[in-house]
């Protein structure tokens, strides 16, 4: 995959000497949590401030991803790059890109991703540590932000693959709170629609369920169907899809 690097951050980069894979590489900084390590090599994230710029510095070493187009494998950075693109194409909210290359050192296939920080966003996890003192007006716009932000996702036939509140980013604004998605190393157009709409769904109402009740659900639902008369047929799917991966277990 060729070289990429954001014209809003090629002049900021050059003048520290980080418009390069070499320098980004060679750079010391403190993870920000322990290195993946699943696929045989490694890939870590790092914080980098330059300036009035914050960024995350993702960089890995033979932590490939394979498919029937790269069935000998490739950095898995550069899906989640080419996933960004497309969603950034599609008008879908979510993380940007800053700059990307992949190297062989000594043999190994090396790649480095760098994004933009979300910073003043918090992820849908926290504000479910807080949901129940949050005052029934900014519930709703959560909720109304999240089921928006999924419709437009679903609307451009993507799914995400991996919709956890973790990935789930939300922000303050003054008309209510915006969202953006993150983590698209798994998301990819769609295979069978309506299945691929309540997987994405039935996975993030599962790991939101130790704060959100049904009336959360019923909420959420509409805004992301839009169409209240058919509440009680998808809520009957995605309880369904829920007792189903229950009984596999």
């Amino acid at each position: 995959m060729k070289d990429f690097i954001a014209g809003e951050d090629r002049l900021l980069l050059a003048r520290h000497g980080l418009d390069n894979f070499a320098a980004l590489w060679a750079l010391e900084l403190p993870a920000v949590d322990e290195p993946n390590t699943e696929r045989g090599g490694w890939s870590s994230v790092c914080r980098l401030e330059l300036e009035d710029r914050a960024y995350y510095l993702k960089r890995q070493r033979n932590h490939l991803t394979r498919s029937l187009c790269h069935p000998l494998g490739e950095p898995t950075f550069a899906r989640e790059l080419r996933n960004i693109q497309r969603y950034q194409a599609l008008k879908i909210p979510a993380l940007s890109a800053a700059f990307y290359a992949e190297r062989r050192l000594d043999g190994d296939r090396c790649a480095i991703l760098l994004t933009h920080a979300l910073d003043g966003w918090r992820d849908l996890n926290d504000w479910l540590d807080d949901w129940a003192s949050l005052p029934g007006v900014e519930q709703r716009a959560i909720l109304r932000a999240c089921g928006e932000l999924i419709r437009r996702l679903h609307g451009a036939r993507q799914m995400h693959g991996c919709l956890y509140p973790k990935h789930i980013f939300l922000r303050r604004e003054a008309d209510g709170f915006r969202a953006c998605l993150i983590d698209l190393e798994k998301t990819r157009p769609f295979w069978l629609a309506q299945r691929d709409r309540i997987k994405d769904l039935e996975t993030l109402l599962r790991r939101s369920a130790r704060s959100w009740g049904d009336k959360d659900l019923r909420v959420l639902l509409g805004f992301y169907l839009d169409e209240f008369e058919r509440l009680d047929q998808w809520s009957a799917r995605l309880a369904a899809r829920h007792s189903d991966k229950a009984n596999r277990r």
